[in-house]
């Protein structure tokens, strides 16, 4: 099988790369963007036969040169949700992958890609419904764009198509990421920092650290990749989180216990953690009024009714895997 992988050296790109290789697959051409170069890190120890920069990439493929691929994994995006440059968010998520699906469909490629919950916006249901999806920002709506495109080839397709609806990733090779960097990580660096980690406090009828988000660690999603990548037959657009929401207090409250056992100190329960300061709530930023998701959680039927039972880790499994994780890198 020869495959490729965009956004190679991203988060969720660079997982799926190690995942396959420790399956025996290495036939992959990575695609990535290295502007940034302190990314070269998430591609050390991972194999695959060439790489080739997003510029350059698409077209080439478009036109045939790279030989028979058999599925495209493609991760490559901007995921900053804060970006307002509309031209640039749909240049680079929309037209970018409408393109790749026109030659995937025209190589018989098969293409699995990566789309968000931002689609979901104002909604308080997020299953994968047309009523359902209100995207507040244009990088929801760029996503929304793709996966409207789809449905619509799908009675005809001539290879598989499926989009992959990320809800709250975190994990593992996230470091790059800056201000989108998942709560878990910023709040791992507040800890070791300044001994304290900071949520933010009360917001749309929710209490201080309440808002609630469907988190979803990177290995689950990696493994959701690789169980459509086995399953050639499945199509169509699907929601990928735990099902579960839970507080932004329980990553806090996780993370702060994870470093404390690694420090043999006793976990503490939330309030007590809070009592001693180890938790700080600020004013909610004024600039997210409007553009904020209170509550998020993946309504997973279609995903259980294309026949994938992955089960996915709660809040406090997966962030004690993370720091983990973080605490043995340079």
């Amino acid at each position: 099988m020869r495959l490729v992988v965009t956004g190679a050296a991203g988060m969720i790109g660079a997982n799926l790369l190690h995942a396959l290789n420790a399956r025996g697959i290495d036939d992959i051409i990575a695609v990535d963007d290295l502007t940034d170069g302190s990314k070269h890190r998430n591609l050390l120890g991972a194999r695959f036969v060439d790489y080739f920069d997003r510029s350059e990439f698409y077209a080439r493929f478009a036109r045939g040169e790279l030989g028979r691929i058999d599925a495209v994994l493609h991760q490559g995006a901007c995921s900053d949700t804060m970006e307002h440059n509309g031209q640039l968010m749909m240049a680079l998520n929309y037209r970018c992958t409408k393109d790749l699906l026109d030659a995937c469909q025209q190589q018989r490629t098969r293409l699995i890609y990566a789309s968000s919950a931002a689609v979901y916006g104002g909604s308080a249901v997020f299953r994968e419904s047309p009523e359902h999806e209100r995207p507040l920002n244009v990088y929801g709506y760029s996503k929304l764009l793709t996966d409207q495109v789809v449905r619509r080839l799908l009675p005809t397709a001539q290879a598989q198509v499926a989009g992959l609806r990320y809800f709250n990733v975190y994990g593992p090779r996230e470091q790059h990421k800056g201000r989108m960097a998942s709560v878990a990580l910023h709040h791992s660096q507040q800890f070791a920092a300044d001994g304290r980690v900071r949520l933010f406090g009360a917001y749309g009828g929710y209490a201080a650290g309440a808002q609630s988000r469907d988190f979803v660690h990177v290995d689950d999603v990696v493994a959701v990749n690789l169980w459509f990548l086995e399953h050639g037959g499945a199509s169509g657009v699907f929601n990928v989180g735990s099902g579960r929401s839970q507080p932004f207090n329980d990553v806090a409250h996780a993370v702060v216990n994870a470093w404390r056992a690694r420090r043999g100190e006793a976990a503490l329960p939330l309030e007590q953690q809070v009592a001693q300061g180890l938790i700080e709530y600020i004013d909610f930023p004024a600039a997210l009024v409007g553009k904020y998701q209170c509550f998020t959680q993946a309504d997973l039927a279609a995903l259980r009714a294309a026949g994938c039972d992955h089960t996915f880790a709660d809040v406090a499994s997966g962030v004690q895997r993370y720091v983990e994780w973080l605490a043995v890198q340079p």
